[in-house]
């Protein structure tokens, strides 16, 4: 269902994958995960290493599943998915089985990470680093608004160990 490709070999557009197109970030087990949706977060190299950089307030029920765990997982779907992706932003998996009202199929990749197989794209990183925001460090003052209940978002780094392509 899925080929492993190399990070450089991601034909897409990464901005747009990621601020147009939405993904899912997940982590846990099959047995214990959380999804949530989002449209920030970036790609890069450092230390060295293909890394993906993505941002969750602590009071996500995933910010905790992601804290628990050593991976996480980014996956990318078709258009056709956008309500899906709206789903998981909009309902919480503390109160509700959001991924199964959403109809997404969740499985184990060979590291044991949770990802859909109805995402075209998935991406699986290993955390490397977290840095919590400052407001203070702020340089543009209207970034402030992103956070008007004060709820700032945590960066994780994650080197990416992994990319899966749906085969056609």
């Amino acid at each position: 269902m899925f080929k492993e490709i190399k990070p450089r070999q991601i034909e897409e557009n990464l901005f747009k994958l990621i601020g147009e197109d939405w993904m899912l970030i997940t982590a846990g087990n099959l047995e214990s995960f959380n999804t949530m949706t989002a449209s920030w977060g970036g790609f890069g190299v450092l230390w060295s290493m293909n890394v993906s950089f993505i941002f969750v307030r602590p009071v996500r029920y995933t910010w905790q599943f992601i804290e628990k765990n050593s991976f996480y997982t980014l996956s990318y779907f078709e258009e056709s998915y956008r309500k899906s992706l709206q789903i998981c932003g909009e309902k919480s998996g503390r109160d509700t089985d959001k991924v199964k009202e959403a109809g997404l199929t969740p499985f184990e990749t060979a590291n044991g990470n949770v990802c859909f197989r109805e995402a075209k794209l998935v991406i699986e990183c290993k955390k490397l680093y977290f840095h919590d925001i400052n407001p203070s460090m702020f340089m543009n003052p209207s970034i402030e608004s992103n956070y008007p209940g004060k709820d700032y978002h945590r960066m994780y780094t994650g080197e990416i160990v992994n990319v899966m392509k749906k085969s056609v």
